[in-house]
């Protein structure tokens, strides 16, 4: 949830997100046990995505005409966010109306499963973000720093966290709620503040 409303915050096309309570009632007429499973375990506050009547899966292979600098933000933020699951393989993005848009960030921040709450790791490259399914798009990705770091102010770090329950701060580290949240977003910040590092590693990627 907390990249996918950094990514609405910087005027990347992300849907709505919202949280909603999954009934697990829902999954009970599912034929497929492994969703069936899923949906029932998944039971209780969920983050839900607005729904894009039309969508279909974005094809590299039908080679749509792009952006580039739309390209090069995106691949900008998902070297921020360490996003390793947009790539040809499966892209994470959906082409609606005319228009990209950006969803499933739940391979994005791996840092955090095993985090011990500090700051290391926060300025590393990024070398998966050589498989970004939008870099033969993409224009100059380092040009983007500075917009990069202007949309992502401590403002607005602290309200992505902000939106995420209490009761979801349950990973390593042991810490409260408060002083977990705390925490993550100043590694975020951290993260934020060594863009030169990785956009610079992306445009190598992209001229090769």
């Amino acid at each position: 949830m907390v990249v996918g409303e950094l990514g609405r915050t910087l005027g990347l096309p992300v849907p709505e997100l919202v949280i909603i309570e999954l009934d697990a009632a829902v999954g009970r007429n599912e034929g497929d046990p492994e969703i069936r499973d899923l949906v029932v375990a998944s039971a209780g506050d969920n983050v839900g995505m607005a729904f894009l009547a039309s969508a279909i899966g974005f094809d590299p292979a039908a080679k749509p005409k792009l952006d580039p600098m739309l390209a090069a933000r995106i691949v900008a933020f998902d070297a921020f966010a360490q996003n390793m699951d947009r790539t040809a393989k499966n892209t994470n993005l959906l082409w609606c109306t005319g228009q990209l848009w950006l969803i499933d960030h739940g391979a994005a921040l791996y840092w955090q499963h095993d985090w011990d709450g500090g700051m290391d790791g926060a300025d590393s490259k990024f070398p998966l973000i050589a498989r970004h399914v939008l870099l033969p798009w993409a224009g100059p990705v380092a040009a983007e720093a500075e917009w990069l770091t202007a949309g992502l102010t401590d403002a607005a770090i602290d309200a992505a966290t902000a939106e995420v329950p209490d009761a979801w701060w349950t990973a390593p580290p042991a810490l409260p709620p408060d002083e977990y949240r705390a925490a993550f977003a100043a590694r975020l910040r951290a993260r934020r503040d060594a863009a030169s590092v990785y956009l610079e590693e992306a445009d190598r990627a992209r001229a090769v």
